[in-house]
Parts: structure tokens; sequence; C-alpha cells
């Protein structure tokens, strides 16, 4: 992903809310999934880590992308951006 793609990305993300949470229990196989339908769903999602969530929110996006094979956009305090290119044409996101 170039620097110009994950700007957009970011752009794109800035308005989002976040759809999924991580909470006390971290990282879970239902975390997982849940986020791996997200991304086919929606190509771009935002994840919010809890407070009570004992792990860092960056080791957190790391280990989500690589369960997933997405691509970390961003984290930012407690904010993770993931995306994921999709196999739908119609709901696809163009990148520049």
């Amino acid at each position: 992903m170039t620097t110009k793609q994950r700007s957009y990305l970011k752009s794109l993300a800035m308005t989002m809310e976040p759809i999924l949470q991580i909470g006390k229990n971290s990282m879970t196989p239902e975390v997982t999934k849940a986020v791996s339908e997200a991304l086919e769903a929606r190509e771009l999602i935002k994840i919010s880590v809890l407070q009570n969530c004992a792990d860092d929110a960056k080791e957190l996006a790391g280990v989500l992308a690589e369960r997933t094979r997405s691509q970390v956009v961003q984290v930012i305090g407690k904010k993770i951006v993931l995306y994921k290119e999709g196999k739908n044409e119609k709901k696809k996101i163009e990148l520049p």
C-alpha cells in the first residue's frame, strides 16, 4: 500500500464510527471471526479498544491484520483502522 493510498483510506475512516469493540477478553477466535466478516462486508473498518483491555492497540492491530490477512491503515490511541480489498465489485473502494 502506498502512502497516498493509506492517506486516502485515513480520510475515509475519519468520518466512520467504530463497528467493533475489543474488551477485557482481548483477542478471542470470535473477535477474529467478527473482524474478518466485517472486512468482507465493508473493506474498511474501525475498531475501538476499550479501556479494560490490557493489551496494546498497536500489538492488537498487528495480530488482527495477520490473522485476517488485512492491512493496518492507522492506530490512533485506542482506535484501529483496518483495510482488506474485497471481492465484491459493487462495494469496492477505489484507491488512488
